[in-house]
């Protein structure tokens, strides 16, 4: 029986098994063990920490099903932290090569900032059809595919069974969608509750659903887009936790541009071991 050390983190609630690259495991089978939680360590995925040909450091992310994710916000901070506290030496900002591009980092203590690759392919408004239901949502990918649905009642909500028909809709294929339901709580500040693609489930937090959540947020709530620096929104997540969002904004041809994205937020140790399950 192989023994594979691990780390357990969580950022936001969101939870993840951290483990250091290991020549020829199959990650696919690992993870669906290691975060099931009941026969396993119990997660959210796996992150993987690797070496890189052109990059400070590699992440990889594995969904608890066992798909390869491109990013995730919530992961990359947290292995920006284990990072930090695994090497006697690392830059102030480094960087991670990840599915999604390019990620730089930096951490203090258990609090780490990342800039997530510029945003991608928005289409606002929508028209999302569930049997006799019409809903209106938001598209944006943040390295991830995420669709934003403004609501209500956010602590209500039936997060698990209206995600789950949106998350495969017809609409987002053939990848499908990250769905994330917002409510605005004031001036900039919004509440999101997000049904995870690969996790299939809601989940105490996502980082790529957060900053979409921000993004979509801030934008719609403009009357007339300008352009803007450091333009920063905070959003509370299912767990209780405030991210920091901040971004720039241009407008071209009226549309909106948004670049050097950044997510903060802790990264928290929570246990460390030896899982036996391979």
């Amino acid at each position: 029986m192989k023994k594979i050390a691990f780390t357990k983190m969580q950022g936001a609630g969101n939870d993840f098994v951290v483990i250091d690259h290991v020549p020829g495991l199959d990650y696919c089978e690992f993870t669906k063990k290691a975060c099931d939680r009941h026969m396993g360590i119990g997660a959210d995925g796996v992150l993987v920490l690797g070496e890189s040909k052109d990059r400070d450091y590699k992440m990889s992310i594995i969904n608890a099903d066992g798909s390869e994710a491109e990013m995730c916000g919530n992961g990359a901070r947290c292995m920006a932290v284990y990072i930090k506290n695994k090497f006697a030496v690392v830059p102030e900002v480094f960087t991670m090569e990840t599915l999604a591009g390019t990620i730089h980092a930096s951490v203090q203590g258990e609090v780490a900032s990342v800039q997530l690759s510029n945003p991608k392919d928005y289409r606002a408004n929508v028209d999302i059809r569930i049997g006799e239901q019409k809903l209106h949502g938001h598209f944006i990918n943040t390295g991830v595919p995420h669709t934003i649905i403004f609501v209500e009642g956010l602590q209500e909500f039936d997060v698990n069974g209206l995600g789950r028909l949106i998350r495969n809709h017809q609409v987002f294929s053939p990848k499908g969608t990250n769905v994330n339901f917002v409510e605005r709580v004031r001036d900039g500040i919004v509440a999101v509750r997000t049904y995870e693609r690969g996790v299939e489930a809601e989940t105490l937090a996502c980082g790529t659903g957060s900053v979409a959540a921000a993004l979509i947020g801030y934008l719609q709530a403009q009357k007339q887009l300008v352009p803007l620096k450091a333009a920063a929104i905070k959003v509370v997540t299912k767990s209780g936790e405030m991210l920091d969002v901040s971004f720039d904004l241009d407008v071209k041809n009226d549309k909106p541009v948004i670049t050097n994205v950044w997510l903060r937020g802790g990264g928290k140790f929570i246990c460390k071991g030896e899982y036996y399950g391979i």
